[in-house]
């Protein structure tokens, strides 16, 4: 069965490098393909001679994320798709045949959600002693740095959000998936290494840019898939003056700036909203939450 494993890029050609090296000894390049989306970085494009096996797609002014996946995806020609960060790469053993076998055991299944180890190692090896192997579950979301999804339930979703740049665009495909009456499953015997300095992360405690984003996001998201969205932002935008707002001038700038930039862009946003059914919204909320 042909695998359609699909980065998006920006800004990081030596960890794309070392990703796609990865690809090349655990792929037959002759039987699966690799696309590779460079969301502006002429840097990366340097990249591309070394590669050919690899399809590329160069966009030479960046357009985020999200529109960059909704553009590469349309791409694959696999009948399952791997997403993965330009950082992240598959550890496990049998990365591609237990997937293979996941969805064929399950026909109703849309996604399967990998197990995300974060951090620098010397080696696979050293990454896989912090696995966490569990009974694998039934879950509503997924991380965009290791997943697996089916071509076909991809092309009956809206795709990847173009309504969205960055922070949130996985939560939108699975709601779309969970309504079209596909499940999402973590596997945690899938295994990818997220190449993230950890111990660097935590040093940055205000993270501004993201704030804004998922602030944004979310409010979007609730505006475009909830039949009566209005209690939900209430809570969104309470929570969120609450915890981070009054506990920062810069916090407390952002959170005003995104309602304002939502309420700008309204009429725009509610040219996506389609909801989904209330049943959907209360299978969600059932669900297991994924464990990052």
């Amino acid at each position: 069965m042909k695998l359609s494993f699909l980065i998006v890029t920006k800004n990081r050609p030596d960890d794309l490098v070392f990703t796609l090296n990865k690809l090349k000894n655990l792929i037959e390049s002759s039987v699966h393909e690799v696309l590779v989306f460079i969301d502006g970085c002429s840097k990366t494009e340097a990249v591309i001679d070394g590669y050919n096996w690899v399809n590329w797609t160069v966009s030479k002014e960046s357009i985020s994320a999200s529109p960059a996946r909704h553009i590469l995806y349309k791409k694959a020609k696999g009948k399952i798709i791997i997403g993965l960060d330009d950082d992240a790469h598959p550890i496990s053993n049998d990365f591609i045949t237990t997937i293979v076998s996941e969805f064929g055991e399950n026909q109703n299944l849309g996604i399967i959600a990998f197990q995300e180890i974060r951090g620098l190692f010397k080696s696979d090896v050293e990454a896989l002693k912090r696995a966490k192997l569990s009974q694998s579950y039934f879950t509503n979301d997924f991380v965009g740095c290791g997943f697996a999804i089916k071509k076909e339930v991809y092309h009956a979703t809206n795709g990847f959000p173009v309504w969205m740049d960055i922070y949130g665009e996985e939560s939108a495909l699975a709601i779309e998936v969970l309504d079209l009456g596909f499940d999402i499953k973590y596997n945690s015997n899938i295994i990818v290494n997220h190449r993230v300095d950890v111990e660097k992360r935590k040093f940055q405690k205000r993270n501004y840019f993201r704030f804004e984003k998922q602030l944004i996001n979310s409010m979007k998201y609730y505006l475009i898939y909830y039949k009566n969205p209005s209690i939900k932002i209430l809570k969104l935008l309470f929570h969120n003056f609450k915890k981070y707002a009054l506990s920062d001038i810069s916090y407390f700038r952002l959170f005003f700036k995104a309602i304002i930039t939502v309420l700008f862009d309204l009429f725009n946003i509610l040219k996506y909203r389609k909801p989904v059914k209330k049943s959907t919204i209360n299978k969600k909320v059932s669900l297991q939450l994924l464990s990052y």
